[in-house]
């Protein structure tokens, strides 16, 4: 907001259940990691048991000092304009204000076409998502056409600054990969040895995961390979590489389209994470391959015939690509 709001502006940002419920907050949330990188099926079937949900009001009756914490905020802060980015809030905004809301309310979908009914199913003035399929599954479950806009994932600004072209990879230059290791990691090394036999100019990310970085130095000895751990970097390391090998998660997904960077996707989770993976296969923006003898052959299929099947993907991903949606959202929620 800071870059396009006026100075008389004044925006909180909160993380509401991690200050009302603390340390209990943190245990959930990596319970819920585990839960989604170990037993994939187990979160598929609350993910399915909530999007069934029709209504959630007796569900968040459960989470009192959650909506009595929220309650307090907006009795102090009195904003015009409460913004979502979690389906948990509006739900909770909506018990606590009623049908007569004294301030607006948009909610941030960052979920793409298996977009769950938590997300929607409760009143706000308005609904943010990041592509056209997402809108069509909202209009679909009944929700009015004029609350819905599209605009993109608000991912980084520092997106917008890069220049969307990137040069071309072929037999006489860098084909330049990324490989983004999940949470998951048991078939890691055996990939990066995989990929470094291709003489691609790797970039491997652990994230904070430096227990890893012995097996992966291992793994890529003697070769081209640069090792990197939780970094910032992101935006710019993406307009540089040809190739981004991740997960389906949707930040990734969405900060690849943001980068017109094609992807093959590595790991896809039960639930959300299913409709990302879905959008770049049905855009052909780049493909899912799960182990890493497949991997290794989707790579040798994007860079072969003259880089033939990269261009392809590449060409489609830049027509989703919308590194300001940032910007452009914060411009629209300055104008309501």
């Amino acid at each position: 907001m800071a870059r396009v709001a006026p100075e008389q502006s004044e925006v909180e940002l909160r993380d509401l259940f991690a200050e009302a419920y603390g340390p209990v907050n943190e245990l959930v949330r990596k319970s819920y990691l585990a839960l989604i990188n170990f037993a994939p099926r187990a979160w598929g079937a609350v993910y399915r048991w909530l999007d069934r949900k029709k209504d959630f009001d007796e569900s968040f009756q459960r989470f009192s000092r959650l909506k009595t914490h929220f309650a307090s905020l907006l009795a102090r802060f009195q904003p015009d304009l409460v913004i979502s980015s979690f389906p948990g809030y509006p739900n909770a905004l909506q018990q606590i204000l009623g049908p007569n809301r004294r301030c607006k309310s948009v909610v941030v979908i960052t979920d793409s076409i298996t977009v769950n009914a938590a997300w929607y199913r409760c009143t706000a003035d308005y609904f943010l998502v990041p592509n056209e399929q997402s809108a069509a599954v909202l209009r679909t479950a009944g929700v009015q056409p004029e609350k819905i806009k599209i605009f993109g994932f608000p991912v980084s600004p520092k997106f917008a600054d890069f220049p969307q072209d990137r040069e071309l990879p072929s037999s006489n230059s860098e084909r330049r990969v990324l490989y983004m290791i999940h949470a998951a990691t048991g078939g890691a090394p055996e990939l990066v040895r995989r990929l470094v036999d291709l003489g691609v100019n790797l970039t491997v990310t652990i994230g904070r995961a430096d227990n890893l970085r012995p097996a992966i130095e291992a793994a890529a000895v003697g070769r081209k390979t640069r090792i990197v751990g939780w970094t910032e970097e992101l935006p710019r390391m993406l307009h540089e590489s040809h190739l981004l090998i991740g997960k389906a998660g949707g930040a990734t997904v969405q900060e690849t389209i943001a980068a017109g960077c094609p992807m093959i996707i590595n790991h896809v989770v039960s639930g959300q994470e299913e409709g990302n993976a879905r959008l770049i296969v049905e855009t052909n923006s780049g493909v899912i391959a799960h182990s890493p003898v497949e991997v290794v052959a989707q790579v040798q299929r994007a860079f072969a015939d003259g880089a033939k099947q990269w261009r392809e993907w590449a060409a489609n991903i830049s027509r989703l690509s919308r590194p300001r949606a940032s910007l452009e959202i914060a411009e629209f929620l300055l104008s309501i």
